[in-house]
C-alpha cells in the first residue's frame, strides 16, 4: 500500500519544518509543532488503516533518521537504557514512535526544550516520572506541570513502585505546595509506598512532626560543644533526638506495617542506610544481622575517637547510640539472603522479613524512647 500523492507531499513539508510529530490515530491526522504554532495533516488512506499508519511512519523515519524500515529496532533495545547517543534527540521527536520518546526523555543530554517537545508528543505518567529525574527539568517551571499531571493521576496507578517513584519525584523542591504535600501523607495512612516516597525525598521534613526528646535539653550542651568540634556522631544524635529524627523514625515503623511488595521493602530499607550512613564505617555490603551487632560492639569498645568521646560524655544515652550505630550498617543489602529466595508479597513476605524487620523496629524505638 503506498502514501497518496497529497499525503506523501504534505507529510514531507510537515517532516522538515515541524519540531515533533504526533499521531492521533482516531481522527487518522498528523500533528506537528513549530515554535507556538501547530500544524496538521488529515491523512487519506486507501485500505487498511493501520498499515497506512505504519507507512506514515516509515516515511518520517526515512526523513528523519534515513531510516527506510522505520524505527530502528535496536534503538527501541538501548531506550530506557539512555543510551542513544548517536542519534540527534531531535529528530527522534519527529518519528511519531513511543519508544522514540522514550529515547528523548529516558537520555543524560535531555534539554528543557526537548522535555517541552517530548511531552506534547506523549503525555503520559511513565515520560513525567523519566523527565522529572532530571534536575534541570525539575527546576524549569515544566517541572511543576509535569507534578501536577502525575499528583492528579496517581490514585489510577496500581503498582506499588510507580506510586512510590510518583511521590517521591514530585516532592523534589518546589514542585508542589503544601497542601497538596498534605494530601500525599495522608493518603500513605493506607498506601506505605506513599510514605517510603516521603522517607527517600524529605527524611527531615516529614509532616505532622513528632517533638523532640526530653533527653535532647538535657544533653544539649554536651552535644552542642562536641558538634563545634566535629564530631559526626554527636551531630547525628542531636538530630536523632530532634523532632525530624523522632518523625523519620515513627514513620520507619509505620511504613513497615504493610508494605506492599518487595521493591517497596527495598527502597525502605535503603532510605534508612542513606538517612545514617554519615556515621556508617564500612563500605561493604553487609548481609547479616549477627554481622551488623559485631562492627557495633566493635565500635562501642573503642577507647578513642569522635564516639568515645561521645559513649563517654553522655553515658545515659548509650542505648540510643548503640541503635543508632546499628541502623548505620543496615540497608537494603540485609534483604538480598531472604528476598533472592522468594517473590511472595503480602502477610507472606513480611513473615519471611521478620529476621532483618524486627530489628529494624526494636532499634527504632530505642530512638524513640520505647525501650526505657
Amino acid at each position: 500500500m503506498e502514501l497518496t500523492n497529497e499525503d506523501l507531499l504534505r507529510l514531507n513539508v510537515l517532516a522538515v519544518n515541524a519540531d515533533a510529530i504526533r499521531i492521533n490515530e482516531n481522527s487518522m491526522a498528523v500533528h506537528g509543532i513549530k515554535g507556538d504554532k501547530e500544524l496538521k495533516v488529515t491523512l487519506h488512506p486507501q485500505g487498511n488503516p493501520d498499515r497506512y499508519l505504519r507507512h506514515v511512519r516509515e516515511l518520517l523515519a526515512s526523513i528523519g533518521l534515513n531510516s527506510p524500515g522505520g524505527y530502528p529496532v535496536y534503538i527501541q533495545r538501548w531506550t530506557r537504557m539512555g543510551q542513544v547517543d548517536t542519534v540527534r534527540l531531535s529528530s527522534l521527536l519527529k518519528l511519531a514512535e513511543p519508544e522514540a520518546v522514550m529515547a528523548v526523555v529516558c537520555s543524560p543530554g535531555l534539554t528543557t526544550d526537548l522535555a517541552r517537545l517530548a511531552w506534547w508528543c506523549e503525555p503520559q505518567a511513565e515520560y513525567a516520572r523519566r523527565m522529572l529525574e532530571q534536575p534541570t527539568v525539575a527546576a524549569d517551571p515544566l517541572g511543576s506541570e509535569l507534578a501536577a499531571f502525575l499528583v492528579e493521576h496517581l490514585p489510577f496507578e496500581s503498582e506499588p513502585q510507580q506510586m512510590l517513584e510518583t511521590v517521591r519525584l514530585v516532592l523534589q523542591p518546589g514542585l508542589i505546595d503544601e497542601s497538596l504535600k498534605q494530601r500525599l501523607w495522608i493518603r500513605g495512612r493506607s498506601s506505605k509506598s506513599y510514605r517510603v516516597g516521603f522517607l527517600q525525598t524529605i527524611p527531615d521534613e516529614l509532616p505532622d512532626p513528632l517533638p523532640a526528646r526530653p533527653e535532647l535539653s538535657a544533653s544539649q550542651a554536651i552535644l552542642g560543644a562536641l558538634i563545634r568540634q566535629g564530631n559526626p556522631y554527636a551531630r547525628l544524635v542531636e538530630k536523632l533526638l530532634d523532632s525530624p529524627g523522632q518523625t523519620f523514625a515513627n514513620t520507619v515503623i509505620d511504613a513497615l506495617t504493610r508494605p506492599a511488595n518487595q521493591d517497596v521493602v527495598s527502597a525502605l530499607f535503603k532510605a534508612v542506610g542513606d538517612y545514617f550512613s554519615p556515621i556508617r564505617t564500612h563500605t561493604t555490603e553487609i548481609r547479616q544481622i549477627s554481622e551488623i551487632d559485631a562492627v557495633v560492639d566493635a565500635l562501642t569498645t573503642t577507647e578513642q575517637g569522635n564516639l568515645h568521646q561521645l559513649l563517654h560524655a553522655l553515658p545515659e544515652l548509650q542505648v540510643e547510640i548503640r541503635a543508632m550505630l546499628f541502623l548505620a550498617h543496615l540497608d537494603d543489602a540485609v534483604l538480598t539472603p531472604i528476598l533472592s529466595l522468594t517473590d511472595a508479597v503480602g502477610s507472606v513476605m513480611r513473615k519471611k522479613l521478620q529476621p532483618v524487620s524486627e530489628p529494624l523496629i526494636q532499634n527504632m524505638n530505642c530512638l524513640l524512647g520505647k525501650h526505657r
